[in-house]
């Protein structure tokens, strides 16, 4: 039996990748790490990883996270929504 070509094992890759569907682009995936943090994807290039009580402090905050973000919103690098 033959090696597979490199174009075959690209075409198997994609197939797999396609298979597997992915996590849809803009969705936020939630994890817990090996030493407890909790992390999240989708926010950008890296995780954001805190612990329980940080969570729970900064989700305490929100309502004034909000007021900041909309007062400063002129200062503020936005993304253009394509």
């Amino acid at each position: 039996m033959a090696e597979p070509t490199k174009e075959e094992l690209l075409a198997r890759i994609a197939e797999l990748e396609k298979q597997a569907g992915g996590r849809p682009k803009g969705s936020l995936e939630f994890r817990v790490g090996e030493k407890g943090g909790v992390s999240v994807y989708g926010l950008g290039r890296f995780p954001v990883t805190l612990y329980y009580e940080q969570w729970v402090r900064l989700l305490d905050t929100a309502d004034t996270l909000r007021a900041f973000l909309e007062e400063n919103k002129s200062r503020l690098k936005l993304k253009q929504k394509d």
